[in-house]
């Protein structure tokens, strides 16, 4: 439950642990099942607040869940039957929205999407105008935002679409197929090129045909297509991992993460990248992987335009480097829960970091281990997450307001941290 504080104490870390599987493939793999209008196993699913609001606008659709702590079995041969009109709650999970929304399009019902106060301050305008040039009709009191209704079918034809969010391009891709008609979308602009190609994976595993360019910028999608039935298993997930691998560069020590592939397209991967070039040293092993730190941290400037989600962590790593960082080319951060570039700017700064934002990211210079306190994580689960990764390293205890909302993708997160505390240190 949101409210909770926790006050957290300088520490080492050392050992090893299991992250839990991927948000982002747990909703597709949800989506797509219940799509399929058949019987799909989900293996090794994420089960978190964000993926239970998908599990809730799946059953709101038709299909039948059932769910276990490692298996997801969806049976979803009356999606969308005798429904004429209903109302999708997808709480905080702009990834279910923005992914769910054209594939419900498709089904010809009259459907008003909504969630929780952050996810009514997410912008919606370019996937709502591509759909309605597609062909569905789209109703909304503030064109950009939710809440929205959308009546389908989507009829096919010509859309453009700038996704500053690739969840625009994601959920289009996963509802054109299911079109009366062919679909060509041209994108000229799209970020997080990594989680088109996670949305690609999973549309080969469910039978979707369609072509495209190399660089992504234009799909041809024939229409009246039908998914298959596929059983899906969830990999680790990367963006979980990373406060782990930072964890062990910030603490000067070694974290051995498991349950991770290294030919996952996922875009957060790329932190072990960054890091290496910050001095630390990455080994792989089967299904787990290394981080070890060097003697100390470098600086550097780094694109985080793949891996919008690691900002917050890489932020407070860059606090503890011997030079100056840069986070560069990552304006969607503002666009997240938070506005995570201002508020990890200011938050930071009040903990003596001489950090500065820029139009796209921060600028971090060194200025000494941070000092502690009280930070609010404004109920945005990588901010909280990103604060108890800094507290390793603070010269006093740090308090986290509503420290709970990890449960949107971690619901076990402080459980694991504490697991791999060594020896408390306020000596930094």
């Amino acid at each position: 439950m949101l409210g909770m504080d926790i006050t957290l104490f300088p520490a080492t870390v050392l050992g090893t642990v299991s992250v839990p599987s991927s948000k982002s493939q747990t909703i597709r793999a949800l989506l797509l099942s219940s799509f399929s209008r058949s019987h799909c196993l989900i293996k090794n699913p994420l089960l978190s607040r964000d993926t239970q609001s998908c599990i809730d606008v799946c059953k709101a659709l038709g299909a039948r869940l059932k769910v276990s702590d490692s298996l997801i079995e969806v049976d979803s041969a009356d999606l969308g039957k005798g429904l004429e009109e209903v109302t999708l709650d997808c709480g905080n999970s702009a990834t279910t929205m923005l992914l769910a929304t054209p594939l419900v399009a498709s089904l010809g019902i009259r459907a008003t999407f909504t969630g929780d106060e952050s996810l009514l301050s997410r912008p919606v305008g370019p996937l709502l105008r591509a759909l309605s040039a597609l062909g569905a009709k789209v109703e909304a009191k503030d064109p950009e935002l939710p809440p929205y209704t959308i009546e389908g079918p989507l009829k096919g034809g010509k859309a453009t679409i700038f996704c500053k969010t690739s969840q625009y391009l994601s959920g289009l891709l996963m509802g054109c197929p299911l079109a009366q008609g062919a679909c060509i979308l041209d994108v000229p602009l799209l970020y997080e090129k990594p989680y088109v190609r996670i949305t690609e994976d999973y549309l080969k595993a469910f039978g979707a045909v369609y072509s495209r360019q190399s660089d992504l910028q234009r799909f041809e999608i024939p229409g009246s297509q039908a998914f298959k039935a596929a059983d899906i298993r969830i990999n680790g997930d990367f963006s979980s991992a990373s406060f782990f691998f930072c964890a062990a560069a910030i603490t000067g020590s070694r974290v051995t993460v498991k349950g991770l592939d290294s030919h996952d397209p996922q875009g957060d991967k790329g932190i072990l990248r960054i890091l290496t070039a910050m001095g630390c040293k990455v080994s792989w092993k089967a299904d787990q992987v290394t981080v070890s730190a060097g003697p100390r941290l470098l600086g550097g400037t780094f694109d985080l335009n793949a891996m919008p989600d690691t900002l917050p962590a890489l932020a407070v790593t860059a606090c503890y480097a011997s030079e100056p960082v840069n986070l560069i080319n990552v304006p969607q951060a503002r666009l997240k829960e938070t506005d995570r570039i201002a508020v990890m700017q200011k938050a930071l700064s009040s903990m003596g970091a001489s950090i500065s934002e820029l139009n796209d990211g921060l600028a971090i210079r060194p200025a000494g281990p941070l000092s502690g306190g009280r930070v609010n994580s404004l109920k945005d689960h990588r901010i909280a997450m990103a604060f108890a990764i800094a507290s390793l390293r603070c010269k006093t205890d740090l308090t986290i307001e509503d420290a709970q909302v990890v449960d949107i993708t971690y619901p076990s997160f402080f459980k694991t941290l504490e697991s791999i505390k060594e020896v408390h240190n306020a000596d930094n």
